[in-house]
């Protein structure tokens, strides 16, 4: 038999050696970048049927399909609404990529008996809010009081008025991720910049793992 030249040798240790290597190597690194984060089971957003700015019945269905961070503010507030909802803004910025796309963002207003459709639609106009990505959520104020207080876990409680004659409405500025089977997932503390990022990477999470729907349910 002829021997096996240097080349031929040398390529058959080298294809050994890639056989062995990318199993061992090569797909656990895989594996665990496809590991996502662990996040909390803070309970089901429940049946609900609120109104958007634009006047439309907007229902948990518009939640389903996609990751929503949601938040809660109200066009009278001269307090921490101005800045939460500039947060926001900077959040639909940030989120508006390719990737990202799916995720979207809810302001529900904490002051339901005056922040009708037509103030909402102000409010998000200052804001620049994008109604394919951002919307605002009113409605009769027991159904507003019972998703607000129930599941989304903040305070909308009037404690009379600011030095500017304003509504003192006692609510968090926290920031809250809904998944797309209506799972709340995590409360993020919109003054800390560290948990905002935390916030991003959370949805953008979610939304590789997510199918999507059309936003609003309709």
């Amino acid at each position: 038999m002829r021997g096996i030249s240097g080349k031929k040798l040398l390529f058959g240790l080298l294809g050994i050696f890639l056989a062995a290597v990318i199993p061992a190597v090569v797909l656990p690194t895989l594996v665990c970048t496809n590991d996502g984060p662990t996040l909390d089971d803070l309970g089901t957003v429940p049946p609900f049927a609120l109104t958007d700015e634009r006047g439309l019945v907007f229902t948990e269905e518009g939640l389903r399909g996609h990751p929503t961070i949601v938040n809660f503010v109200f066009t009278r507030c001269d307090t921490i609404c101005p800045a939460i909802s500039m947060k926001m803004e900077k959040l639909q910025e940030r989120l508006s990529d390719r990737r990202a796309e799916d995720i979207k963002l809810v302001s529900i207003s904490v002051d339901p008996a005056h922040d009708r459709p037509e103030k909402l639609a102000v409010y998000a106009a200052q804001f620049h809010a994008r109604t394919d990505k951002w919307r605002f959520l009113t409605g009769e104020p027991d159904k507003v009081r019972s998703l607000v207080e129930g599941p989304f876990m903040t305070s909308m409680r009037n404690e009379g008025l600011t030095p500017s004659g304003a509504p003192a409405i006692s609510h968090n500025g926290y920031f809250v991720l809904v998944d797309a089977n209506l799972v709340i997932r995590g409360v993020y503390d919109s003054s800390d910049i560290q948990k905002l990022d935390q916030l991003m990477h959370h949805a953008r999470f979610l939304a590789r793992t997510s199918r999507s729907y059309k936003f609003g349910g309709g």
